[in-house]
């Protein structure tokens, strides 16, 4: 079954509430914990990764935040010149080892064919490129909760995460994990974020609220590449559909 993308408009907003800010923040603190640095590197963010992106940015040579058309696109940076692409996670419009890094956030769980998804990551990056995956924990209490992204789209465990990182020529690195507090909107809950995050990672890390994985590039076995004609068309939604053609009466 297809899992439909939430909605830029909905994430947005659940960014931009005091739950959503909290989830960034410690998201964006696992994601530190496997962030190799690289030099004038190219990164892309695929799905929605922009609040995390504003984070690593900094230090890239450039950076862009390609969002699937299923989902929808917004201007970022903002007040700047627009780094944003709508695009179809099988088809990236990219060259070959072009890419240096790419995030996956709100990204995995909605793809109509992962394996495919996968393999167009591997194309477009370059020679030891690297792959962080940040992707919902299929035991968590997130993946659950519908009130938030991160319960939408198709969880995943561990196990189920690193098979597809090795099926589609990747080699699985450093891992880490985020969202130990529950996802409510409760003042106390809030403020015991800090501490729930530092206990669940010690004694519950199998039930996190999301995998963030960092994966590379596998170099010594080749992938199968077949020549597929695009079975993508964007459609404009605010061209008419169409108008009534006039007809001289005779």
């Amino acid at each position: 079954m297809l899992a439909m993308h939430t909605d830029i408009v909905d994430l947005r907003q659940f960014y931009h509430s005091e739950l959503g800010r909290m989830a960034e923040h410690s998201v964006s603190m696992a994601l530190s914990s496997v962030w190799a640095r690289l030099p004038e590197e190219r990164l892309v963010g695929l799905g929605y990764a922009v609040p995390y992106l504003e984070r690593f940015r900094a230090d890239t040579e450039r950076t862009f935040a390609f969002m699937p058309a299923g989902q929808g696109a917004v201007n970022w940076p903002v007040a700047e010149l627009s780094s944003t692409a709508l695009v179809f996670d099988e088809e990236l419009p990219l060259p070959d080892a072009s890419i240096d890094r790419v995030l996956m956030v709100h990204s995995l769980e909605f793809a109509e064919s992962p394996r495919e998804t996968m393999k167009e990551i591997w194309r477009v990056l370059a020679p030891g490129g690297r792959l962080v995956i940040v992707v919902p924990n299929r035991r968590g209490v997130w993946a659950r909760m519908e009130h938030t992204p991160f319960g939408s789209g198709r969880p995943y465990s561990r196990g189920q995460l690193t098979a597809l990182l090795r099926e589609t020529n990747f080699t699985p690195g450093a891992t880490s994990e985020a969202l130990f507090f529950p996802p409510s909107k409760r003042k106390i809950v809030l403020r015991l974020r800090h501490s729930l995050e530092r206990f669940g990672r010690s004694f519950w890390p199998v039930f996190s609220g999301v995998i963030i994985v960092e994966a590379q590039k596998r170099l010594y076995q080749g992938l199968p590449v077949a020549v597929r004609a695009s079975r993508r068309v964007f459609v404009p939604v605010l061209a008419p559909h169409g108008v009534p053609s006039t007809r001289s009466r005779s």
